[in-house]
């Protein structure tokens, strides 16, 4: 990969967790905003699944800024855009449609079907 591919990943991870960062602080004001002490039971109830559904939202954007931090640092290390399994090029179609990709697509679908054959 050459250091213009490199440069288009970087700024595509990077565009990426400032998307994510700026909607945990929209999520964070937007909880303090709304949080109100409601004194029917119904409506406080609302309020707390909505805020738990927000909350596991945002757990999964935070896991998802670290699968982000992880695949800058490869690509300041070099190993951007290599399979961790099997060594090979990932591929620019699939680094384009999942930029955190760290397996190849043949790696990705035995674990896939290792996942299914585990679980169920």
């Amino acid at each position: 990969m050459g250091e213009a591919q490199r440069e288009h990943f970087r700024a595509i991870l990077r565009a990426w967790k400032r998307e994510l960062m700026e909607e945990v602080d929209r999520t964070v004001h937007h909880m303090k905003d709304e949080a109100a002490n409601f004194p029917d039971p119904n409506d406080r109830a609302t309020q707390e699944s909505e805020f738990s559904l927000e909350l596991r939202t945002r757990d999964r954007e935070r896991k998802l800024i670290k699968k982000i931090d992880e695949a800058l640092a490869t690509v300041e290390s070099g190993d951007y855009g290599y399979c961790e399994s099997c060594g090979v090029e990932i591929g620019v179609r699939r680094l384009e449609a999942r930029p955190t990709a760290t397996l190849c697509i043949d790696c990705k679908t035995l674990d896939e079907i290792r996942e299914k054959q585990m679980g169920g």
